[in-house]
């Protein structure tokens, strides 16, 4: 409470002009270059493993992306745009003025702590104003490096951040924050759009769900395995957008097993020791995802790994466990996954698989895996989702001229992009005259020379 109240006075002396908001993104910028390596360092610490390369890739260079791309555009983006008055208000000039909201909460989630925190960040500071952040009690090495990051070139004024348990992220969301943004899953964003509404405070909601890949019948299958597997494989599949399941024609479940399987071994091999694949966060996560496993092998599932290799618990290590013969009784087949688990559904119809998303929650992505155009219009045009993409996993996230978000259980609101900079702006309509005041034409006293002119122009 106390950090709101330093923040939010002094929002419209300091975040309004475009040369103080390129300047903080410059900075941001060269602390991000400047901390790359203690971030990668200090993931694979809390993570227990996780690869260099996969933190560059995906945590560090989207945010340097996206600052670039910022930059190029803040000045286009912050233009007060004209609008056409109409006959009714002529002579009169619309414009639409984007003005900061104020302080802008930031619920940062573990899987992606540093492009997840910086992403809505660089949105925020892009609109002009300021952020607390909540960081992940589940990434304190991170965070640690991340407040260094921070507070070596941002005053608390301008951006804070927070850490701590549960407790502390019900308290963050009670906040009376201008908007919240949240990243996590669908159970905890209803528990943050509660909290927001008891202040009327506007949020984001990037939230997951179980995002299909459908396989369609002309798709060769290596192909689409070669194009959906870097997804899957990704941070172990610890990403809010990677395939939770596979559709695939139901004479080819094999294939695309021993497809699998071919193209993990030549990316990995064996995992347990291999610096390149990343392990589970933590023992709870790791229990979760082992104990999903045994409720579907109870259940009647056919499990394989991806490459014969047992289970590490030790080093919470998991090859992707392919599993064929599920059902909706089983816990894999009800709740994100979020983790190497990919069961895998066969269909005897394209539209068959349709229906088979269409009659679950609409996912945060979606994946079609076929060359065919009626196939990928058919596809498209019949499901809902926050996002898709064709013949390829994950990497529309990276779109930094693209919104991203969800829809329904999947989340709500945008903020990447120009939509992102729209989400965290306050669209101010601002309506001006000169000397000629036409407005008078509609003071009473009434009679027939208004209706007149009503009905002449206007209500035909």
């Amino acid at each position: 409470d106390d950090l709101l109240r330093l923040q939010r006075p002094a929002i419209a002396q300091s975040c309004s002009n475009l040369c103080m908001r390129v300047k903080q993104l410059k900075e941001l910028k060269q602390a991000l270059l400047t901390f790359k390596q203690p971030l990668a360092d200090a993931l694979n610490r809390d993570y227990g493993s996780r690869s260099v390369d996969d933190t560059l890739i995906s945590d560090i260079m989207p945010c340097i992306n996206n600052i670039n791309y910022s930059l190029k555009n803040l000045k286009k983006w912050m233009k007060p745009s004209s609008r056409h008055a109409g006959l009714l208000l002529a002579p009169a000039k619309i414009k639409v003025h984007y003005q900061p909201v104020g302080v802008v909460g930031i619920i940062v989630p573990w899987n992606f702590p540093v492009m997840l925190s910086i992403g809505p960040l660089i949105t925020a500071l892009s609109a002009g104003n300021r952020a607390m952040l909540k960081l992940s009690e589940f990434t304190p090495e991170t965070n640690k490096v991340l407040a260094q990051m921070l507070s070596s070139i941002f005053d608390e004024s301008l951006v804070a951040v927070i850490e701590g348990e549960a407790d502390v992220a019900a308290a963050f969301s009670g906040l009376a924050f201008d908007h919240l943004l949240f990243t996590g899953s669908t159970t905890v964003g209803k528990h943050v759009m509660r909290a927001a509404a008891a202040n009327l405070t506007p949020v984001t909601l990037e939230l997951g769900g179980k995002s299909p890949v459908v396989i369609a019948p002309d798709m060769p299958i290596d192909t689409a395995v070669e194009r959906m597997i870097y997804g899957k494989c990704l941070n172990s599949g610890q990403i809010c957008v990677a395939p939770d399941y596979v559709l695939v024609p139901k004479e080819k479940q094999a294939e695309f097993i021993a497809a699998y399987q071919k193209k993990f071994n030549a990316m990995y091999g064996k995992v347990s020791d291999n610096k390149d694949y990343g392990a589970i966060i933590n023992q709870r996560q790791f229990d979760r995802l082992t104990s999903v496993l045994e409720d579907a092998k109870r259940k009647g599932a056919i499990v394989v790994s991806a490459n014969d290799e047992a289970i590490d618990t030790a080093k919470r290590k998991i090859p992707t466990q392919l599993i064929t013969n599920v059902s909706d009784e089983m816990i894999l087949m009800q709740d994100e996954i979020f983790g190497p688990l990919l069961p895998i559904v066969g269909y005897e119809t394209l539209n068959d698989s349709i229906k088979y998303i269409n009659d679950r929650p609409r996912p945060l992505a979606l994946y079609i895996m076929s060359f065919d155009a009626q196939a990928q219009a058919n596809i498209l045009n019949n499901t809902h989702s926050g996002g898709v993409c064709i013949n390829e996993t994950v990497f529309h996230v990276a779109a930094d001229d693209a919104p991203f978000g969800g829809i329904g259980p999947s989340g709500m609101g945008h903020y990447h992009g120009k939509e992102g900079f729209l989400t965290l702006s306050h669209a101010k309509t601002v309506l001006s005259r000169g000397k000629l005041n036409t407005g008078k034409l509609v003071h009473p006293p009434y009679g027939t020379g208004i209706q007149a002119m009503l009905y002449k122009f206007f209500l035909r």
